[in-house]
């Protein structure tokens, strides 16, 4: 694998990687997530018809990312550590919601969905930290509205965040990894495609089964994430000059 240390690394991370934490995949085979169907929980339309269901869906996700046994793993670990050494830079962008990165020694994640521990007001547009339940009274930090506080997540029919410095890490970058994505979510699914438009950089592709966009990158490594990545990593890091 030949890969300029000068230029950056774009990592995108999906839900295999906080599976091996604790935390649930978003969309399980029968269209289910922990019982809930999608268009009851995950959309601007399903909030405005009930939003006090939605909010306790996003509540539970919630609590359930707080719990004691949810933990960053060895993968998270192992991408702080490149981000803390890779001589270009590292830019990570995830799919998830939760914030294992963070935990995990990441100083800089693009959360291109959102973030759960996060709610956005619809009256002032502020975005604050957010760890506790909301309910229908609850208030804006910013601007003292009650009852205005939507989940800080990208839903379905809805744009996804910071496109434009993906859009610039695709430019740039000299690897791209991705890591327990399904490759069936766009525009993520698409990244490897862009990246190979550009025509500089290796694509790598760890995962425990094929994506649906496996056959687009230049190497796949099959296993746990907890494993490969800091394999990977580890191998990047011994390269270095």
């Amino acid at each position: 694998m030949d890969v300029e240390p000068a230029r950056p690394v774009l990592v995108l991370t999906g839900a295999g990687i906080s599976a091996e934490s604790g935390l649930p995949s978003f969309r399980g085979a029968d269209g289910l997530w922990e019982g809930w169907r999608l268009e009851e929980v995950a959309t601007p339309e399903a909030f405005a018809r009930q939003p006090e269901t939605v909010q306790r869906f996003y509540n539970e996700r919630r609590r359930s990312l707080l719990a004691a046994s949810v933990a960053p793993n060895p993968a998270h670990l192992a991408l702080a550590r490149l981000a803390d050494r890779w001589p270009g830079g590292v830019v990570l962008v995830t799919q998830n919601i939760d914030d294992l990165h963070e935990r995990g020694g990441s100083a800089s994640v693009v959360h291109m969905h959102g973030e759960l521990l996060k709610v956005r007001c619809l009256g002032c547009q502020a975005v604050t930290l957010w760890r506790k339940d909301v309910a229908a009274v609850s208030a804006c930090d910013a601007c003292g509205q009650a009852g205005r506080l939507r989940p800080h997540v990208v839903w379905f029919g809805e744009m996804p965040l910071a496109l434009d410095v993906i859009e610039a890490a695709i430019e740039a970058c000299g690897l791209f990894i991705a890591i327990g994505t399904s490759g069936n979510v766009y525009p993520a699914a698409g990244f490897v495609d862009a990246v190979r438009r550009v025509g500089h950089a290796h694509t790598i592709e760890v995962n425990l089964d094929a994506s649906a966009v496996t056959s687009a990158f230049d190497e796949v490594r099959r296993g746990p994430a907890s494993v490969r990545v800091p394999e990977l990593v580890d191998e990047l890091l011994a390269g270095l000059p």
